[in-house]
């Protein structure tokens, strides 16, 4: 059995060489009859290149939820065909085929989606995993700006209301009137909680993604009073338009979306080595 142990590098920092925890797994993964290399990436066409055999098994050594993102995202473009070729095969409801499964090594810190998932985290049991272990699926977020998320996106957040439309497959949350408080798309439950308030509870390998949207609403007839209102759906894809721009974060990756964006999930895409009986 061939393994490939991958970390990012950025481009502009020195290079520290391999971390503790990367010599701990490539001594148990040898330990088990496994053939080890390491590779160190600093661009994405870096990453392309560790999955070019299908037949050597991936663990990326990972700090953050960004940096599991950046590899699932350049899986996702890999294995993307082409617009016009649906291959054959393709499951109902899905525009990728199945990724190659991931292992995650945490580093220096753990990677949310790694707790989010359960997936295992010690040198030893992710070695296990990946030698003996078997693949779980869990399902993975695409949007139209050509990004994936594994975990999911909040949007607004904190004291800075914004106004949105904001539907999911039929269903209207928002139609663009009224402050919205947050607006989680969840895959996972890293961003189903926003101020205290939890909006969602999502299953990663349900197939559907849930969405819910936090307004202000005034209530009582004579005594009135303000209260939060969550409106909550679940379904295949989810389209937000703010009307000005609003700040979000996807993965632990922070940005501002100025324009409209479409979420929809792909049922079972994402494959991760688990610990064996989980």
């Amino acid at each position: 059995m061939n393994v490939v142990v991958l970390t990012l590098v950025e481009s502009d920092c020195s290079n520290p060489g391999p971390r503790t925890q990367a010599l701990h797994l490539a001594d148990e993964l040898k330990a088990r009859g496994a053939a080890v290399r390491s590779v160190e990436a600093r661009t994405p066409e870096d990453v392309d290149a560790v999955v070019a055999d299908p037949d050597e098994r991936i663990v990326l050594a990972a700090d953050t939820d960004e940096q599991v993102n950046a590899v699932v995202a350049r899986l996702t473009r890999l294995a993307m065909p082409a617009p016009s070729q649906r291959p054959e095969g393709l499951p109902d409801g899905r525009t990728v085929p199945d990724l190659p499964p991931l292992a995650v090594l945490p580093l220096s810190g753990t990677p949310g989606i790694v707790v989010r998932l359960g997936l295992p985290e010690k040198p030893a049991d992710v070695a296990e995993a990946v030698v003996s272990g078997e693949v779980r699926r869990t399902d993975l977020m695409r949007h139209d700006g050509g990004g994936v998320a594994v975990d999911g996106v909040r949007l607004g957040g904190g004291d800075r209301p914004w106004r949105g439309v904001v539907n999911l497959d039929d269903v209207v949350l928002a139609d663009g009137s009224e402050q919205i408080l947050a607006c989680v798309v969840a895959n996972a439950d890293g961003y189903a909680a926003a101020d205290d308030m939890v909006l969602a509870e999502p299953d990663p390998a349900d197939g559907k993604i849930d969405v819910a949207v936090a307004v202000p609403v005034t209530v009582g007839r004579f005594r009135k009073r303000l209260r939060i209102e969550v409106r909550r759906a679940r379904g295949r894809a989810v389209a937000v338009h703010p009307a000005g721009s609003v700040t979000y974060i996807q993965d632990g990756l922070a940005g501002e979306l100025g324009r409209k964006r479409t979420w929809w999930v792909e049922p079972g895409a994402a494959g991760w080595y688990d610990t064996p009986g989980r």
